[in-house]
């Protein structure tokens, strides 16, 4: 039994720079020989190999087993998966690929600006004989997303290329297709509706249930990997700030810092002595704090007396367990239906 944990990401495109870039950003660096090779190692883990796979694949590959894990857009996941497969969820958001599977009209349809317009005409087309023609990638999403917006008369028209001609060729009336900007859309005559998002999507992380259950080395890497993740992905929303206070001992400063509990960090400050050539006794004040709260702090500190205030990036933030794995076993356990060594 090959106990490597097989990590499939996308091979091209914004979703595969990102992918990288978190890899890296989380001490788990890709090395791969050249860019026409397919397969890679993350050498920080000995035991993990990297699959590059166009992401329209990745999820078929996960859900038929030759993957242990892979990197995909939530879209991709949800058009692909299957009902009763063995693929779940490992990590829900990994901050990159924002996008948006949206419903697009041509510029020209004035009357036309919300799901409740696009519903009316619809069924006008059904009555005169043909069906609203919907040109996308995305047929599963798109056909439920409709059907829930009480829009029963149309059909799916598939093409290779870019979706936005199809309107302009008479190929199809409408398109749906994944937008970041809307740039695309706009330079194609095209636009939004009001409200024809039919889902918000981003890079996740899936994983097959049936393999990392059997494998104790696979789950392990897992957690591996899963931590280094999850504290990159953390550490982004914490800074810390760092000060010098005058005051008589660290218990003292402690005090006075965690007399504003909010502003005092995580569990609270850590105070050390510092040694100096005056007579004044200093002391280092080190809080770790959400980003947003980071000036606060500082003016806090600054009411106490701190200078020399520094504020730094953290590499890393970890909790005492890894969140992401904690949920990936008790997922595994409901799917296997018993305890899942970890």
């Amino acid at each position: 039994m090959n106990d490597a944990l097989r990590l499939a990401i996308p091979s091209t495109g914004a979703l595969e720079q990102g992918a990288v870039r978190l890899l890296a950003e989380s001490d788990a660096a890709v090395s791969r020989i050249n860019s026409r090779r397919y397969t890679a190692k993350v050498p920080s883990i000995p035991g993990v190999e990297v699959i590059y796979q166009r992401q329209s694949d990745i999820t078929t590959i996960v859900d038929s087993g030759n993957a242990d894990l892979g990197i995909v857009g939530l879209d991709r996941y949800l058009e692909a998966r299957l009902e009763d497969g063995d693929t779940l969820v490992v990590a829900p958001d990994l901050e990159y690929g924002r996008s948006r599977l949206v419903i697009a009209v041509p510029d020209s349809w004035l009357d036309i600006t919300s799901m409740y317009d696009l519903s009316d005409l619809s069924l006008e087309f059904h009555e005169r004989g043909r069906d609203l023609r919907v040109a996308t990638k995305y047929p599963r999403l798109v056909k439920r997303f409709l059907n829930r917006r009480g829009i029963n008369y149309f059909s799916m028209v598939s093409i290779n290329g870019a979706l936005e001609a199809a309107p302009r060729i008479g190929y199809a009336d409408i398109i749906a297709d994944i937008s970041d900007t809307g740039n695309t859309l706009r330079e194609n005559n095209l636009r939004t509706l009001v409200d024809g998002v039919a889902i918000e999507s981003q890079a996740i992380m899936i994983g097959n249930a049936k393999l990392l259950a059997s494998s104790e080395s696979k789950l392990n890497l897992a957690r591996l990997l899963l931590e280094r993740i999850e504290a990159r992905l953390r550490s982004r929303s914490y800074r810390r700030v760092t000060a010098n206070v005058k005051g008589k001992s660290e218990g003292e400063i402690a005090e006075l810092v965690l007399a504003s509990p909010e502003l005092s960090g995580i569990r609270g400050p850590t105070v050390s002595r510092v040694f100096t050539t005056d007579r004044n006794l200093w002391f280092s004040v080190q809080i770790v704090t959400r980003k947003r709260d980071v000036l606060r702090v500082v003016d806090h500190l600054r009411s106490l007396g701190g200078t020399g205030t520094a504020v730094t990036d953290l590499q890393f933030l970890y909790q005492q367990e890894c969140e992401l794995y904690s949920e990936l076993v008790k997922k595994l356990e409901q799917f296997c239906g018993m305890a899942v060594e970890c």
